[in-house]
């Protein structure tokens, strides 16, 4: 008895689940921001910019460093380090996973 009354719940959010995905096919097909959004998309250009930039790329590479030094010295736990060389991995190749997930979404 309680499923019945949780159904019409359920339809609702399946109903708006699926009603954005025709504005994003066609917001996708056509490439172009929304409007009144440039001011986010600057905001994450430069987000973008200072997290893929040469100083964070310097300071990446002296944690993968000190961090592989201290796992090769026993002073650090190979799980910890191994966290934090694959999060620097994700963060800079975060830019070819997504476009591989793109690819994909846009081949089915």
């Amino acid at each position: 008895m309680r499923a019945l009354t949780r159904l019409p719940f359920i339809a609702g959010l399946l109903t708006l689940a699926a009603a954005p995905r025709a504005a994003l096919a066609q917001a996708a097909a056509t490439g172009a921001n929304p409007q009144g959004s440039g001011p986010i998309v600057a905001a994450l250009g430069w987000l973008q910019g200072t997290l893929l930039g040469n100083v964070a790329t310097a300071i990446a590479v002296m944690a993968v460093a000190a961090v592989g030094f201290m796992m090769l010295t026993g002073r650090l736990n190979w799980r910890f380090g191994a966290t934090v060389i694959i999060g620097v991995f994700i963060l800079f190749g975060a830019a070819s996973i997504v476009a591989g997930i793109q690819s994909v979404a846009g081949a089915s």
